[in-house]
């Protein structure tokens, strides 16, 4: 221990005498004031006292990770960790990178959030590995806050080639669409389709064209949720095939929006949507045609098709089984749809202006401007307030907070 201590006194002392050496040296020459250098001293002898006791602790007080906390809002843990990769000794080099981002209109949280994720940037030449980006989406139409929502959307982009993939991947872009303005849109809509899975997402679209699925199809699918087709080949064309041995014909839309739907929806997650429905008594085949006349309603959540049974079933007193004869009614919001226009039903009903019997096609499944006319205008004189509470539940209304805290049935609260 006493030997330690010893070997630590006599390389301080060295460091000190070494640093006030190369002050006195540089002072001449050196266009920093001289209080600068002497304050630098104190930050030297933490250093090396930490680099021998706890490199942690090292770390902790180093002017990298104090930067990343203070300028860009990195927690402790994840300045220590990005430490392991950048380090600087002054502001000078990150500053530029900085002032780069913010003269081509990010914004400070923008530019926070680019190097949370990829703080490495910090250590990039801006004019020559930066511009080029940004010139390069400049020059395919899209405005200085359109590409500064690409850059922080996907921060990634600004790690990739430009000759290697960005460039080469758009062009593909291009050419599928046969339009430099949609597929920049793509892009705008979804940044990482220039960077995940490029190579996948050629041939993919080669199996679906193989399937039979039509270019305009392909298209929308690309444009809307390129996101479908980010998978591995032997993924993908296994989807396709689930898909189509389901019944779907590759020549409509409700056959992408199943793989779709397929695609991101792991095997467990399928069966425990499987399994709600069939708790509420539905049948395989009645599951199936609603999947199949369907398509997206099996894209929500396992919580959200019990909530809506719950609703229909409990609250409103229907069997399931109309219910499955009517799948429409499955795919509804329950928040938006089917509790705002069930509260004015249940108005109308309690002041006896319409039937037990009402439609529910026409009451959950007509357009809001049919609705409004035929359950709301209708009845302005005998329920003037049915506006307000019907746009109040839309605008405000939760399924959690409604189902749980107001008895529909009775109209009172429990």
């Amino acid at each position: 221990m006493r030997m330690m201590v010893g070997f630590l006194r006599k390389a301080l002392v060295i460091q000190v005498r070494f640093s006030l050496s190369v002050s006195a040296s540089s002072s001449s020459s050196s266009s920093t004031p001289p209080h600068i250098q002497i304050q630098t001293l104190p930050f030297l002898f933490h250093q090396h006292l930490y680099t021998f006791s706890s490199s942690s602790s090292s770390e902790a007080h180093s002017f990298t990770v104090s930067h990343l906390i203070n300028s860009y809002g990195f927690s402790h843990k994840q300045a220590l960790s990005a430490s392991k990769y950048i380090s600087f000794k002054n502001p000078e080099k990150p500053n530029l990178v900085y002032t780069f981002f913010y003269s081509h209109g990010f914004s400070e949280s923008q530019i926070s959030k680019i190097i949370r994720s990829k703080p490495r940037l910090l250590l990039s030449n801006p004019l020559k590995c930066l511009l080029p980006k940004l010139q390069f989406f400049y020059s395919k139409g899209a405005s200085k806050p359109e590409v500064a929502k690409i850059v922080a959307t996907c921060p990634t982009i600004m790690k990739k080639s430009l000759e290697n993939q960005i460039i080469p991947y758009f062009h593909f872009l291009e050419g599928f669409f046969e339009s430099e303005q949609m597929a920049m849109a793509c892009v705008k809509r979804f940044p990482r389709a220039l960077v995940d899975y490029p190579h996948c997402v050629e041939s993919n679209i080669k199996a679906l064209q193989e399937f039979g699925v039509p270019k305009s199809n392909i298209v929308t699918l690309l444009s809307m949720e390129p996101m479908t087709l980010m998978a591995t080949q032997n993924h993908f064309r296994k989807v396709l095939e689930e898909v189509k041995e389901m019944g779907f014909d590759p020549s409509k839309k409700a056959f992408t929006t199943a793989v779709q739907g397929m695609r991101g929806m792991s095997k467990s997650t399928w069966e425990g949507k499987i399994d709600a429905f069939k708790s509420w008594g539905w049948s395989e085949e009645d599951i199936r045609l609603l999947f199949l006349k369907l398509p997206w309603t099996m894209m929500r959540s396992k919580d959200k098709i019990m909530a809506t049974m719950d609703f229909f079933v409990n609250k409103m007193g229907m069997k399931p089984s109309i219910i499955a004869h009517r799948p429409m009614l499955v795919s509804l919001s329950l928040e938006k749809r089917i509790i705002p226009r069930y509260s004015v039903v249940h108005v109308l009903l309690s002041k006896g202006l319409i039937k037990e019997d009402f439609s529910l096609r026409a009451v959950f499944e007509s357009r809001e401007k049919v609705f409004l006319h035929k359950f709301v205008n209708a009845y302005k004189e005998e329920a003037p307030q049915l506006l307000n509470l019907y746009q109040e539940m839309v605008n405000n209304a939760s399924a959690r907070s409604h189902i749980g805290s107001i008895d529909l049935d009775s109209g009172r609260k429990p």
